[in-house]
């Protein structure tokens, strides 16, 4: 089999429909199974412009096959490009040609004719109904082509002649409505017909205008919803929102919140609805976006497996897994005037009943109005996080209802499987946990008064992020909008992006925390080692800079101020349920410890990007720092003042200590820590996502096994012997009784603890990048605690990559998949040295021994009290 090209792409867009680039850089990933060690030696781009007979042909001797140069003139806007790539490698043969149309989005901002129109203003305390606007008008031809560029001011969903547009839900998305504004483009050709048209869109308050937070905010962004479209036919504008639209303002939804659900009837006509006039607000101030972030869209249905008839006589269907999106109804429920289907979700069961005290404030209800046609009925303009759905009004049966999944469709890249079931189980919760929390910005969790793009729960995460999918349109995107909130805040980075004003206990003014705050370097580096887009570091190197210059806190010697609040190692399992950040790790110590990392990674990227002063400033301000931590948190032996799990983790996580000696000592107290603790996690939020690698890369991976295998609170298992499907925020938002954590925060879909699957991919599976972009990669599989097997895949921007081991006797088979133009270093247990391969297949066998350290055992107090220190496996 030969090499061929998988994919084409242009820029981090997903298809290249409506790209905002004029010069779009050019990326393609290859597939083959057979041919070894093929390197690309150079490649070819034709280009053929709709409209121009003339073709362009360009050959370039480069290797190079992700982000090359866009070789053309620049696209103007609507420009539909044809491009093909052939790539041609060094065993003297060519791939196939592999396609891609680009089409140009609106690239100037006067090209907009559109007015932003809204219906009658409502109050603004209340939440917002949902109304139409609608425009009738007539072609005197079929079109040959027909696009439509929407947005709002709140959610929307257009019909064309009756029909939905497009497969996108939640549209626009959320930004940070102030700077960035999405707008959608589709070709909407196949609904236009010569003679009368009609086009109507549905405006919901959606984020810009409904309540946030809690107990809340309202009219975030503004109090009026508003729409803004042009329809253009065969390539100019021919209807645009203006004051010649109409507008509908009662209709079958009458009220649709975020939070708290959709109310809709049935049985609505709109006979009696008198149609007014739409009103003109100014043109939006934000800047108009065509993203490169994937929409979010419906990409899973899942039905329910069982019907639970609770202790007090309630019906609950059980979907059998934890899951956002919304529930739709598949028959047409019967019902007089007056009857409605009540449906309410969440995430547990407690005591038999739905457990609703962890949602807070917000009741995610959808009330449906019977008495007409219901079979179908899905919401349109908000999402609910939950397993279980208590049915009220109606007999309900198991094909009654299907769970629709939501997500941002981000192309799916990561594997991972193992011989244990629980870690598989594991990685499978971290997986939907992801999905769940990735609908159009990064949030914490999804069901609660929250669901807010908190940027300490990504940059932990992000590592897992991007191996598990493409993120890179995704989190370049937020990034932007991290960075213009960053400039509004002079410099400090708001804890939730967009920002939303915070509850009624804290200052209106957000408040500078390293761990979540440091995601303006941290994350922008990972996004590059996972693409190898130096672009998004050159985007971000303002937003670093900004942050490490004038929006930390600092005291007299450049660390932070002593007296700033701040998180810390957040919702440490020792820490109050009430206080999580009084754990037993000193903040300012995490934050200290940030703060070095950061600044030496910003002179890092600096050097990277060419900014040769600044970085000379930032590594001596990081080796400064350096010493003055170690004056104030080490002993001479190595010893650390905060004697616990996440303080040793971070500090060999950052090579904070003085000498071999001292890592040493840091190392053994670090094992005995864990071994005191009988391997239960004592981490949280700053320590979670290190801890395992770092035992790991220390030669205690025995122990790393340990603490991953254990099943009693905290650990990592302890969940999944619960029985969840999604990652929890607490180790113990269920206690061993089954009963609710009693703490304030309690979710049961929060993916940061699920960072713990990197050490999976790159532990386990042994699959990391060594070089930007997995231009090469590191396969080194460590092999440990009961585990006999483990595989795990990456498609990569230049193709699959694949590792996959099992231990026979004394023997360690281990298969490996390197994609074409890519190469990785093999590091294998008793290996006398590393292997540099190339692409394709190749096996291994070496020696195998088992870990005699396995298991570990535990450090038993002096207390008269039995610990058992049994393993189970």
């Amino acid at each position: 089999m030969s090499v061929q090209i998988e994919a084409v792409q242009a820029e981090h867009h997903e298809s290249g429909f409506a790209i905002a680039h004029p010069s779009p850089r050019l990326s393609w990933r290859f597939i083959s199974t057979e041919v070894k060690d093929w390197k690309q030696v150079s490649y070819e781009i034709g280009i053929r412009r709709e409209g121009s007979d003339k073709g362009e042909d360009y050959k370039v001797d480069s290797d190079q096959s992700v982000l090359v140069p866009w070789p053309s003139q620049p696209l103007t806007s609507r420009e539909i490009v044809h491009v093909k790539v052939r790539s041609n490698g060094s065993d003297g043969k060519s791939t196939d040609w592999k396609e891609i149309t680009l089409e140009a989005a609106l690239l100037d901002r006067a090209e907009w004719k559109a007015n932003l129109i809204s219906g009658p203003a409502q109050p603004k305390d209340n939440p917002k109904k949902p109304f139409r606007l609608r425009m009738t008008f007539n072609l005197d031809k079929t079109p040959q082509r027909g696009r439509l560029y929407a947005t709002a001011h709140g959610l929307y969903e257009v019909e064309i002649n009756g029909k939905k547009v497009g497969d996108q839900v939640l549209a626009p998305g959320w930004t940070s409505y102030k700077y960035h504004l999405n707008y959608q483009t589709y070709n909407v050709t196949e609904y236009l017909t010569k003679g009368q048209n009609t086009i109507s869109a549905y405006i919901s308050e959606g984020w810009f205008a409904g309540r946030l937070g809690r107990p809340g905010s309202r009219n975030v962004w503004g109090d009026r919803l508003a729409f803004l479209a042009q329809l253009e036919v065969d390539g100019s504008p021919e209807i645009v929102t203006d004051d010649t639209w109409e507008c509908l303002e009662d209709g079958p939804i009458k009220n649709s919140e975020i939070y708290n659900g959709e109310i809709f009837d049935s049985t609505h006509s709109d006979e009696n609805v008198k149609p007014t006039k739409v009103e003109v607000l100014p043109f939006p101030e934000a800047e108009l976006i065509s993203t490169d972030a994937p929409p979010v869209r419906k990409v899973k249905e899942v039905k329910p497996v069982k019907i639970i008839t609770t202790p007090s006589g309630k019906t609950i269907l059980d979907f059998g897994q934890n899951l956002v999106g919304w529930i739709r109804l598949e028959k047409d429920f019967e019902g007089k005037k007056g009857d409605e289907l009540f449906i309410r979700t969440a995430e547990v069961l407690e005591h038999g009943e739905l457990g609703t005290r962890p949602l807070r404030t917000a009741e995610p209800n959808d009330r449906i109005l019977l008495g007409g046609k219901t079979k179908g009925w899905e919401p349109k303009f908000t999402f609910h996080g939950f397993r279980y759905a208590e049915i009220n009004g109606v007999k309900p049966s198991l094909d009654d209802f299907t769970a629709i999944v939501i997500f941002s469709d981000m192309r799916r890249t990561g594997t991972f499987r193992s011989s244990h079931e629980m870690i598989n189980r594991l990685h499978e919760n971290v997986v939907w946990g992801m999905m769940s929390n990735f609908v159009s910005v990064p949030t914490d969790c999804p069901q609660r008064d929250e669901r807010l793009g908190w940027t300490g729960d990504i940059q932990v995460f992000a590592p897992t992020a991007n191996y598990l999918f493409d993120t890179s349109g995704f989190l370049g995107e937020w990034l932007k909008d991290v960075y213009a909130e960053q400039i509004f805040w002079k410099g400090v980075p708001p804890t939730v992006v967009p920002f939303v004003p915070p509850n009624k206990f804290n200052d209106p003014w957000p408040k500078p925390h390293a761990v979540w705050a440091d995601v303006v370097a941290i994350t922008p580096w990972d996004l590059y080692k996972s693409s190898g887009d130096q672009g998004l570091l050159e985007n971000q190197w303002e937003s670093m800079r900004l942050w490490l210059d004038k929006g930390l806190p600092r005291g007299e010697n450049g660390l932070w101020d002593p007296m700033a609040p701040l998180y810390g190692d957040w919702l440490d399992p020792n820490a109050p349920p009430q206080y999580p950040a009084h754990g037993r790790t000193d903040t300012h110590l995490v934050g200290n410890a940030y703060l070095i990392y950061v600044t030496s990674l910003v002179a890092k990227i600096g050097r990277l990007l060419g900014k040769t002063a600044e970085s000379e400033k930032y590594e001596k301000d990081a080796q400064r720092f350096k010493d003055l931590f170690q004056d104030e948190y080490l002993s001479k032996s190595g010893r650390i003042v905060a004697d616990t799990q996440t303080a040793y983790a971070l500090v060999l996580k950052f090579g904070l200590l003085k000498d071999d000696s001292q890592l040493k000592r840091a190392v053994k107290r670090l094992e005995w820590l864990t071994r005191w603790a009988y391997f239960k996690v004592s981490t949280g939020f700053a320590g979670t996502p290190i801890l395992l690698p770092i035992l790991a890369e220390n030669g205690l991976q025995h122990i790393a096994y340990r603490m991953l295998q254990e099943r009693d609170n905290p650990s990592w298992l302890y969940s999944v012997g619960m029985g969840a499907t999604t990652i929890w925020e607490r180790w113990d938002s269920a206690l061993p009784d089954g009963t609710i954590n009693p703490g304030q925060m309690t979710s049961f879909n929060h993916y940061a603890l699920g960072a713990v699957a990197e050490f999976m991919h790159s532990n386990i599976g042994g699959l990391s990048p060594l070089e930007p972009g997995w231009k090469k990669a590191l396969i080194k599989p460590l092999p440990g605690g009961t585990l006999t097997s483990a595989s795990t895949s990456h498609s990569s921007p230049y193709g699959k990559f694949a590792v996959e081991w099992k231990i026979q006797g004394d023997k360690l088979l281990v298969d490996i998949e390197v994609p074409p133009n890519a190469s990785a270093k093999v590091d294998l247990p008793g290996m006398k040295e590393e292997d540099e391969v190339g692409s394709g297949k190749k096996s291994y066998e070496v020696d195998w021994k088992g870990d005699e350290r396995w298991p570990p055992k535990g450090i038993r107090g002096p207390q008269s009290i039995f610990m058992p220190d049994e393993f189970v496996p």
